[in-house]
């Protein structure tokens, strides 16, 4: 299915600020060459530029890339600003992005390592 990206193992969102001017190659060169990553991978690569309100999304299908781009009419994304590094981030913490909220919530229950004994 065209833009199935709920079958993505891993979801990484590129911290800072990204051209949005730039298309799939370019993305693609980002996560390559900035992120040494493999951008032919089953993940979700995610971007934003400086104003906030849109986000692009690159994700591989097997047969070619899809690049997915969000603009939003009011309001703006939560996007960490920190560095300019790749997150990797949970499913849950894409939801909140994409709700407009930070993928940091200090209140939120977080999971627990199986590995951690009690």
């Amino acid at each position: 299915m065209l833009g199935d990206i709920s079958k993505a193992e891993q979801i990484y969102i590129a911290c800072g600020f990204t051209d949005m001017r730039k298309s799939i190659d370019g993305l693609a060169g980002i996560v390559q060459q900035n992120f040494k990553l493999n951008p032919f991978q089953n993940s979700l690569f995610l971007f934003c530029g400086r104003r906030k309100d849109r986000l692009k999304a690159l994700y591989w299908e097997g047969d070619g890339f899809v690049l997915l781009y969000k603009r939003l009419e009011s309001g703006s994304f939560q996007w960490p600003r920190d560095a300019e590094e790749v997150k990797l981030i949970s499913v849950q913490e894409f939801r909140w992005l994409l709700e407009g909220l930070s993928i940091n919530q200090p209140k939120a229950v977080k999971t627990v390592d199986k590995k951690i004994i009690l």
